[in-house]
C-alpha cells in the first residue's frame, strides 16, 4: 500500500498545477472515484478538517489521506512525494534564475493548462457538493459562504463561522441538551539551535516554522507573510519576492514550494534544504494530532453538525475560487474551447486519469497560442 501511495502522490506533485482547489479535486478523482480508497463522505470530513488547521491545504490533504492508508509510513511518503516534486522543480529555476536573472516562458503551456484544471475542478465540486448538502439549511449556509467569499471575507472566518452557526442552530433545536464540551488544540513550536547552521539559516527555519504553523488561507497570504517577514527585514528583494510569486504560479504542487526558491536566494542550497524543511514541518505534526480524532469527531452528534457546515463551506470555498480562476485564465474562444472539451472529458469519463486532462490542455493550449 505504501508503494501505492508513493505513486499516486508523486504523479500528483509533477501534474499538481493550480493551487489547492485543483489539487484537492485531483485528489478526489484519483481517491474517491477511482481508487475508490475511502468513501465521498470521509474525504469531505478531511477538505474541513484541512480547513480549519494552519498551513498548506492540499499537502495537509495529501498526508491525511497517507495516514488513512498507510499509518505513519503513510503519512511520511504521501506528504513527501508530493512535495518533493515541486520542491526540486522549484530549485532548478531558483538555481537558473540566480545564473542568469530571468525566469524561462512558459506562458504557451500554461494557456492551455489553466482552463483544464478549471474543468477537473468542476469535475471534483459537483459530487462533493452533493454529498455535502444534506439538508435546506446546509444549503442555505453554502450559498452564503460562496456569496461571502466572493467579498473577500477571509476563509478561516467563513469556516468557523459556518461550523458555529451550525452548532447554535442545532442547540437552539435541542436546547434540552448538555452544553457542547469541546476543545480547541494548539501547537507552540520552537527551533532548536544546530551548530552545523549558519546564523541566517537559523533565521530562516525561526521564521518559515512560525509561518508554517499560524498560516491560514491562501498562498497570497503567504507572500503577505514573506514580504514584512523577509523583505522589510532586507533578507529579500520586492523584485525576488515577485518571481518567486510567478515560480509558485507556473510550477505544480504546493504553493508553499515557493519557499525554496526564496531559501535559495537568501543562502544558497542551505538556505533552501532549511526553509522547506521549516514551513512543511508543521503540517505533519498537526495531521498526525488531528487524524486519529476524526472519527471521535463525525460520531459526536454535536460535532458532526459543526464538521457537516464546514463541509459545506469548504466546497463553497473551492467553487469560489474555481469561479475566479476561471474568469482569469477561460477569456477568449480557445481557451473556453479548451475549457468545454475538458468538461466534458471529466465528467463523460470519471476514471480517467488526470494526467491526460492535464497534458492535453497544455498541448492545446501550446498549439493554440501560436495561432
Amino acid at each position: 500500500m505504501v508503494g501505492e501511495i508513493a505513486k499516486l502522490f508523486l504523479k500528483l506533485g509533477v501534474i499538481g498545477f493550480g493551487g489547492p482547489a485543483a489539487h484537492v479535486a485531483m485528489m478526489q478523482r484519483e481517491v474517491v472515484v477511482k481508487r475508490k480508497w475511502m468513501s465521498e463522505q470521509h474525504f469531505l470530513d478531511l477538505l474541513g478538517a484541512v480547513n480549519l488547521i494552519p498551513g498548506p491545504n492540499s499537502t495537509e490533504m495529501a498526508i491525511h489521506i497517507g495516514y488513512d492508508k498507510g499509518g505513519w509510513k503513510g503519512l511520511t511518503v504521501a506528504g513527501l512525494c508530493f512535495i518533493l516534486p515541486a520542491v526540486f522543480i522549484t530549485g532548478i529555476f531558483a538555481w537558473l534564475y540566480k545564473l542568469y536573472g530571468n525566469l524561462p516562458e512558459v506562458q504557451p503551456f500554461l494557456y492551455g493548462i489553466k482552463p483544464a484544471i478549471i474543468a477537473i475542478i468542476l469535475g471534483a465540486v459537483f459530487p462533493l457538493a452533493k454529498k455535502s448538502v444534506k439538508t435546506v439549511f446546509l444549503a442555505l449556509i453554502g450559498i452564503c459562504v460562496l456569496v461571502l467569499s466572493f467579498f473577500g471575507i477571509s476563509e478561516i472566518i467563513l469556516m468557523f463561522g459556518a461550523g458555529f452557526l451550525a452548532l447554535m442552530f442545532f442547540y437552539i433545536q435541542k436546547s434540552n441538551q448538555n452544553s457542547v464540551k469541546s476543545f480547541v488544540p494548539f501547537l507552540f513550536l520552537t527551533a532548536n539551535s544546530n551548530a552545523l547552521f549558519s546564523e541566517i539559516n537559523l533565521k530562516l527555519v525561526g521564521i518559515f516554522l512560525k509561518i508554517g504553523a499560524i498560516l491560514y488561507g491562501s498562498g497570497y497570504v503567504l507572500f503577505a507573510f514573506l514580504d514584512s517577514e523577509l523583505v522589510t527585514q532586507g533578507l529579500l528583494s520586492r523584485k525576488q519576492l515577485i518571481d518567486a510569486i510567478a515560480v509558485g504560479q507556473f510550477t505544480p504542487g504546493p504553493v508553499f514550494s515557493s519557499v525554496t526558491f526564496i531559501g535559495y536566494q537568501i543562502n544558497g542550497f542551505t538556505g533552501a534544504l532549511v526553509s522547506t524543511i521549516a514551513i512543511f514541518l508543521p503540517s505533519f505534526i498537526l495531521v498526525a494530532l488531528i487524524n486519529p480524532l476524526m472519527v471521535k469527531l463525525r460520531n459526536s452528534e454535536s460535532l458532526s453538525v459543526f464538521l457537516d457546515a464546514v463541509n459545506v463551506a469548504s466546497v463553497a470555498i473551492i467553487a469560489s475560487v474555481s469561479f475566479v480562476m476561471a474568469k482569469d485564465s477561460v477569456s477568449d474562444w480557445k481557451t473556453v474551447s479548451i475549457a468545454l472539451i475538458s468538461l466534458f472529458i471529466v465528467f463523460k469519463y470519471p476514471k480517467i486519469n488526470t494526467v491526460f486532462v492535464v497534458l492535453g490542455g497544455a498541448f492545446l493550449g501550446y498549439l493554440l497560442f501560436l495561432i
